[in-house]
């Protein structure tokens, strides 16, 4: 769900995770565009429910900088009619078998997800980010490209940590907090 430049980075992850193959785009009711890198647009936003009978599992490919607000009204949406949302994981990223992913959640090419670490729902670990032992990514947070969250961190819920940023370790950061490097 979603046409925009983040879409096509997922379209890029599913296609080399060789998972899942993608049914179609479906888009926001106002959008113009009728293919991402080659794969169609089926619906917008108001189809999702007659979608539903027909297609198991959804992902938002909607991107995440200044809230969060797209990414859970979707995400609610679909668990609501009864999607499966898989968490999607790049052959390129490396995430411990000690970690939990949860879903909804994609890890981007070359992002580290190190032992004992928890990243929740509907998140995106983008490109080169790390997410350190011990973290705990909670649910609609953006962890941008080449960010690192160090170790012991508690990140709260609706979070961006943008592109380049590192935190220190041991630290919580509160609920729809906006980090830029």
């Amino acid at each position: 769900i979603g046409d925009g430049g983040h879409c096509k980075s997922v379209i890029d992850v599913i296609e080399q995770e060789g998972k899942f193959s993608i049914a179609g785009i479906v888009t926001d009711k106002n959008s113009k565009v009728t293919n991402v890198l080659g794969h169609k647009v089926i619906g917008d936003d108001l189809k999702l429910p007659n979608l539903s009978n027909i297609y198991k599992y959804a992902l938002i490919t909607v991107g995440q900088i200044y809230s969060s607000e797209t990414r859970v009204r979707l995400f609610t949406l679909l668990t609501d009619l009864g999607y499966i949302l898989p968490s999607i994981i790049s052959p390129r990223a490396y995430v411990s078998k000690h970690a939990r992913i949860g879903s909804g959640t994609i890890i981007m090419h070359d992002a580290l997800v190190n032992a004992n670490a928890i990243v929740r729902d509907n998140c995106i670990i983008n490109s080169k980010a790390i997410i350190e032992h011990d973290s705990i990514i909670n649910n609609h947070c953006h962890i941008s490209t080449n960010a690192t969250v160090n170790g012991n961190v508690v990140v709260e819920k609706g979070c961006f940590i943008g592109s380049g940023a590192t935190t220190k370790n041991s630290i919580e950061i509160k609920k729809n907090s906006f980090f830029k490097a």
